[in-house]
Order: structure tokens, then C-alpha cells, then sequence
């Protein structure tokens, strides 16, 4: 019910009106009533408080990270295209220049900032003392947009840039004010930042990181970027298809490489050998004493699970045929008891970054429990530090040396 500030008689302000909504319980004066007794507030926080607190700040952290690349992926091709064009003429206006008069006040407003920026030791980075660095991403936006023809050389797709940053604004919003973010909203605005990364790297997108996030904590955690709880969800979040991507070696280890076998279809497997890519497959010998422990293990019958397995054999063996260098795609079983099944990728090298391409996805053999319901781990190369994908390729090559060669 809307109750107006004036009583009926009253003449008429200009304040608002004042809102009075009914029907939630009573809230507790944080005041005591004159001569009452002082209640106490609670001021620590609970386990389910501190708990949803977590939970935000992991969202919000993760859709930051995107967002700041995104912005400064931008501003950096602004100041590219756009600072040759107008500095010369009008030095370090460039910026109020391009902007023009629809754009004069937000610029005067960056300015304004810049210089409460300077004066209070705000600028940290002499780099950082430039107005173009006080403009916010929709600003950056407005700039391209006026621009279009000194961007269209370099860019492919306006519409599916703009579509990209309009995804973007829901979690700029709330990742600006701290407000919650949901769990669809940053899957979302990771997928439109990664997209958009690479639209505005000409379309080629090979320098665009598969997550950002794993730069930040893949050193902390001994090169661990991700755990998933099974290989459902593990190729949910990394297709077979993006983890081979651009691959130069692949060294596989495991019972049967269901994953790579029955997920990877034999037409993409020799096109990735016959681009370069050289491949070694070890698998569990069908015929060894180790698989028929491991049937028993999992409750299946005799010849089961090594039936399976020699059809995955069979089925890289068509692969292996198909190839004109079959020295470049080798295959191999063992027969020691399976403890882990492992990918182990040699990406491509990006000029200028850190970390690699490489790349592991590894799984532990649980008694009772099948590999396609194993928690899975994933790995990510270049740390400074060794990490677990190195001791992994050390177990790789360990069994690789005991293992006997299939014909």
C-alpha cells in the first residue's frame, strides 16, 4: 500500500512517496526504546553465512577475471587503430577527439577521475596515467562502434562483437555493484569472453587461454586447474575435441582408452596423426592375468572387459592402417595391475605466454567402480614449478619401457 507523505488536508510536497509493504514478519529494532533494556546484536557471521559468501565470491571472482581481460583486450585495440589516427593531430586529447561531441561528457568525466587519480597516489603504474585507461568497457564500445570503418580491417564479424558484449553487461552489472551472480549468468559471460577474445584477435582466437582462472591457480595447486567427480562431467566442461586440439604428441595409458576410443571418431584420429601429431596408446593386454583381477573387481564376467578392450585395440589398429608414417602411431599393452588412465598432451606454444599448451586429464582405478565413474583431474603445463603432469609422464614412460608392441 503507497501512503502519501502529506496527511489529506496537508499541502503537497515534492518528496516521495513513502512505500509501506505488508506481510513479511517484523524486523527488530536495532535501537532500544528509551529506558529499555539494550538487546544484543549478533555480529559474527554463521557457518551458512560465511558459506553463501564463498559461494559468491568464487562466482564473482571468476566472472571478473573474464571481464578484465575483456577490457583490456579492448582497450588495448582501441589505442591500436584508433590513437594513429587522431593523436597527431590532437596529442593527448586523442581520446576527447574520438569521441566527438556524443561522447564529450563521459570523457570529461574519465578526466575528472584521472586527475583525483593522480592527485591521491592512485596510479601505480606510470603506464596506467593515460585517459584512454579511465574508460569503461561500454565506453570502449561506443569508440569501436563510431569507428567501425578503422576496425572493419581487422575485425570479421561486427554483429556476432557486439552480440558478445551485450552478454557480457548482465554480469559487468553485477560484478561492479557485488550483487550475486548465478551459475548460468558466469557460464555465460565465460563463454561469450572467451568468444568474444577471440573475435577481437581477428577470428583466429590461438592465443585466447581455455580459462583464465587456471592462470591464476594452476601454480598453487601443483598444476591441478580442475578435479571433476566423473568423466560425464569432465567432457561436459572438456570435450575430447578441445582437449586434442592443435596437439603435437599424445600419450595415453589406461584399460581400455574409452575416452579416446569411443569418443574421438577414427576419421578425426588419423586426421590428427597425419597432421603431426605423434601418438603412443598403451592399453592393458586383453590377454594378461591383470584384466581378468579387474573383471572380478568389477563384478563383470570372464572376457568381458577384455573383449572390449581388444575391440578399441582393433579399432586404432584400422586407424594406424590408414596412415602413410605408422611409425608416428604406436601401439602397446601391459600387463601390471591398472592403477590410473591418463591422457598426457603436448600443445601447441603460443610466442609471449607463460604457460604452454600442455595438458593431462588423469583418473585413478577405484576398486568397485568403472573409469567413466572415476573422479577425474586436470593438469595444465608451464607452471614454474614441476607439477603432477610431469610425474604422470614419468609413470607414462615407466610402463611405456616394460610394455610389449601390437603388430
Amino acid at each position: 500500500m503507497v501512503v502519501p507523505a502529506d496527511g489529506p488536508g496537508r499541502s503537497g510536497r515534492s518528496e516521495a512517496p513513502t512505500v509501506v509493504m505488508g506481510g513479511g514478519p517484523p524486523r527488530r529494532p536495532t535501537v532500544p526504546a528509551q529506558g529499555g533494556p539494550v538487546e544484543s546484536i549478533p555480529l559474527a557471521w554463521t557457518a551458512e553465512q560465511w558459506g553463501l559468501a564463498d559461494h559468491r565470491v568464487r562466482l564473482a571472482g571468476r566472472a571478473y577475471v573474464w571481464l578484465n581481460l575483456v577490457e583490456q583486450r579492448l582497450r588495448s585495440l582501441v589505442d591500436e587503430v584508433l590513437r594513429p589516427v587522431y593523436a597527431p593531430a590532437h596529442g593527448e586529447d586523442w581520446v576527447t577527439a574520438a569521441a566527438g561531441p556524443a561522447g564529450e561528457e563521459w570523457v570529461h568525466r574519465a578526466g575528472a577521475v584521472r586527475e583525483v587519480s593522480r592527485r591521491k597516489g592512485y596510479l601505480l603504474d606510470p603506464a596506467d596515467d593515460d585517459p584512454l585507461v579511465f574508460l569503461t568497457l561500454p565506453q570502449l564500445r561506443e569508440l569501436m562502434v563510431q569507428h567501425w570503418p578503422c576496425f572493419e580491417p581487422h575485425l570479421i564479424d561486427r554483429r556476432e562483437i557486439e552480440l558478445a558484449l551485450d552478454e557480457l553487461e548482465v554480469a559487468r552489472h553485477v560484478v561492479s555493484r557485488n550483487r550475486s551472480l548465478s551459475t548460468t549468468v558466469l557460464a555465460q559471460t565465460e563463454r561469450a569472453a572467451a568468444r568474444l577474445l577471440g573475435l577481437l584477435d581477428g577470428g583466429g582466437g590461438a592465443g585466447v587461454p581455455g580459462d583464465v582462472v587456471e592462470e591464476l591457480v594452476g601454480g598453487r595447486f601443483a598444476d591441478v586447474v580442475s578435479v571433476h567427480p566423473d568423466r560425464v562431467r569432465l567432457q561436459r566442461d572438456l570435450p575430447v575435441e578441445d582437449l586434442l586440439d592443435g596437439a603435437r604428441r599424445l600419450d595415453a595409458i589406461g584399460i581400455g582408452l574409452g575416452m579416446l576410443c569411443q569418443n574421438y571418431t577414427g576419421k578425426r584420429l588419423v586426421r590428427l596423426a597425419s597432421d603431426g601429431c605423434r601418438v603412443r596408446l598403451l592399453f592393458l593386454n586383453p590377454a594378461g592375468s591383470a584384466v581378468r583381477r579387474r573383471e572380478r573387481e568389477l563384478g563383470l564376467g570372464r572376457g568381458e572387459l577384455a573383449r572390449s578392450i581388444e575391440m578399441n585395440i582393433m579399432h586404432v589398429r584400422r586407424v594406424r592402417a590408414h596412415l602413410r608414417d605408422q611409425a608416428s602411431f604406436e601401439i602397446r599393452v601391459f600387463d601390471e595391475t591398472p592403477r590410473f588412465t591418463a591422457y598426457l598432451v603436448d600443445g601447441p606454444r603460443h610466442p609471449g605466454r607463460r604457460r604452454t599448451g600442455d595438458i593431462g586429464v588423469v583418473q585413478p582405478y577405484l576398486r568397485r567402480t568403472r573409469g567413466i565413474e572415476s573422479p577425474a583431474m586436470v593438469l595444465r603445463g608451464g607452471s614454474a614449478e614441476p607439477g603432477l603432469l610431469e610425474v604422470y609422464r614419468e609413470e607414462f614412460e615407466d610402463s611405456w619401457g616394460d610394455s610389449r608392441a601390437v603388430s
